[in-house]
């Protein structure tokens, strides 16, 4: 019968090639997906590759200077950063300064130019009856409007359907002779219709210049303004539909499909964009729509929209248009034929991915609990970023360069293992951090590089732990290999428990902290992770190769191994133990 299997024991040997083709493939398989991808060079953050810095001021509305707090700004600072990163810029840095201002740094080489004005559109989010509206500063041209429809019905309600020939977001160029006049729409606007009640802004809204209690002159001054507005103008743009109460009605201006500025008379507020839960743009697979966005509301939105919806669907076009503003301006102003209920809709018409995109970020990140005012707009240079990533790079090296000596004054020919154990662990970083700049956004900044270089402390004291755990084994009288293999279990706990507490101080750091500490947490965590697989895929394995050459077998003096240097007691040897005696007559004697 075979003998049973026994467990190994502490000192035999294992297979040391496994592991070192193992982390071989790992490192080329990286590698190659490194130069595949195209991104050979890990991406740099603002401090190091130069960006743009935004400041926004918040400016309280009249008799509402009370919101400016450390709630609002809060919730300010959350949606920026919602929507910059729905355009996927990396290490968008947005937090507070001071009591009102929001300081919003935007990394070089990413899409910054968009995200800078997505938000520098700060203000809050309406949809607003459309009274009348009609091209500014030219010949009106036909073009169709998107449309709203309920979500799921898979089939839009433009009238113009698939004969749309503009990929836009933008409000339609739809003339108009004015309808009804704009006295009788603000009537009616603020009137609930027989089919459905008015939307609770829409009603209860004792504003001078809507009706039921609006004035003649009121009304004549809104017809003055918007007769006179010219939307074609930078400076009308600049001032059209700003710093509006939501209860009043208000001209503005918004750039139709056809690229022309079309002007507006917008009925009060009617669903503010609090009351929109999410904005998704979504490519209709099943209808002929091409890309649309769906909403979805709120409770408490749910109603509203249907109440306004079902008022709006009584109107001719195009007061069964409702316009969707932000900042002052008209981004969008679907129709609609039908009250939409539920809760859910969706906008149809003529978009391309890029619009249906801006508007479902806008719709999602748009409604700010403040107004805000851009103060100032910096550019950090390259050169600047290029001067702090050279110093960094120089403080890495040097320290690089202190820890390789420490190692060949002390641990001399074990630095044959430290020190590739060091260059592997740095290539691993680097190439995974080239990786994760497309994947998540990852950028390096300066407070990252410092982390890097903390790491490389940390990975040469996991390597001097083990080596100070062999050195106590051949203190012991042991030979090489032996020592090896019975060094690595108390080692290892000891080098897993370590990296565990910086890998758990990282990410505590990572969760409670904001902005360019977190790139220092992170490249903390990142090389701690990569400390444990190079010990046990490269260290280790490597050590156990060496340790059958003679010149670290037998103790040589430069080895770093040597007995005699380490004070070991004499060599350890197994002894036999005797035969045992045959069995026989037992002498009187020896009982």
């Amino acid at each position: 019968m075979a003998a049973p299997k026994k467990g190994r024991s502490a000192s035999a040997p294992s297979k040391p090639g496994r592991s070192l083709a193992l982390i071989l493939i790992a490192i080329v398989a990286l590698t190659a997906g490194m130069f595949a991808s195209g991104n050979t060079t890990p991406r740099l953050g603002i401090d190091l590759a130069g960006g743009t810095s935004i400041t926004l001021r918040a400016v309280p509305e009249r008799g509402q200077e009370s919101a400016i707090n450390k709630t609002n700004m809060n919730t300010a600072v959350n949606i920026m950063e919602r929507r910059v990163n729905g355009l996927g810029v990396s290490e968008a840095e947005v937090q507070t300064q001071g009591n009102d201002n929001i300081i919003v740094n935007i990394p070089k080489g990413t899409n910054s130019k968009q995200a800078r004005e997505q938000v520098g559109t700060t203000a809050k989010l309406y949809f607003r009856p459309v009274l009348t509206t009609e091209v500014s500063g030219g010949a009106a041209t036909s073009s169709p409007s998107p449309s709203a429809s309920p979500s799921g019905s898979g089939k839009a309600t433009d009238k113009a359907g698939d004969k749309a020939t503009s990929g836009s977001a933008s409000p339609s160029a739809t003339a108009t002779k004015q309808g009804r006049a704009v006295t009788d729409g603000l009537k009616a606007d603020a009137t609930p219709s027989s089919g459905g009640s008015a939307s609770p802004k829409t009603s209860a809204s004792p504003s001078p210049s809507a009706s039921g209690g609006a004035t003649d002159d009121a009304t004549a001054k809104l017809q003055a303004e918007y007769t006179a507005l010219d939307c074609s103008k930078e400076s009308a743009r600049a001032t059209a539909g700003k710093g509006v109460l939501p209860t009043v009605p208000t001209v503005a201006c918004g750039q139709n499909s056809s690229g022309q500025w079309q002007k507006y008379i917008l009925g009060p507020a009617a669903v503010d964009g609090t009351d929109v839960k999410k904005g998704q743009a979504v490519f209709d697979t099943q209808g002929a729509s091409g890309w649309i966005v769906q909403l979805d509301f709120t409770s408490k939105g749910a109603k509203k929209f249907a109440d306004v919806t079902g008022k709006l669907a009584q109107n001719q076009s195009p007061q069964n248009q409702f316009a969707i503003v932000l900042d002052g301006d008209v981004v969008s102003d679907p129709y609609v034929k039908n009250a939409i209920t539920g809760g859910n809709a969706q906008i149809s018409g003529n978009f391309d991915q890029k619009s249906a995109q801006s508007l479902a970020n806008m719709l999602s990140y748009g409604a700010l609990p403040l107004t805000f005012k851009e103060d100032s707009v910096t550019t950090v240079t390259a050169a600047l970023g290029g001067d702090q990533l050279h110093a960094g790079l120089i403080a890495g090296a040097i320290g690089l360069a202190l820890v390789v000596i420490y190692l060949l004054i002390f641990y001399r020919g074990l630095s044959i293992i430290a020190v590739p154990s060091l260059l592997v662990s740095a290539a691993l970083a680097y190439v995974i951090m080239s990786l994760l700049g497309p994947a998540i956004g990852f950028a390096l900044n300066l407070p990252a590089v410092c982390g890097a270089i903390v790491a490389i402390g940390i990975t040469a004291d996991s390597f001097i732990v083990f080596f100070e755990r062999i050195r106590d084994e051949v203190r012991e009288g042991r030979t090489l290999r032996p020592s090896v293999e019975r060094a690595w279990p108390r080692a290892r706990r000891t080098i897993l428990v370590s990296d565990f507490v910086s890998f758990l101080a990282a990410a505590v750091l990572f969760v409670v902290t904001v902005g360019k500490v977190q790139g220092f947490a992170f490249t903390l965590g990142l090389t701690t992770l990569l400390d444990v697989v190079v010990v046990f895929l490269f260290t280790k394995p490597l050590m156990t190769i060496l340790a059958r050459r003679k010149f670290f077998a037998n103790g040589h003096k430069f080895s770093g191994l040597d007995p005699k240097a380490l004070g070991a007691k004499p060599p350890l040897r197994r002894t036999r133990r005797p035969a045992r005696p045959a069995a026989g007559p037992v002498d009187p004697k020896e009982a």
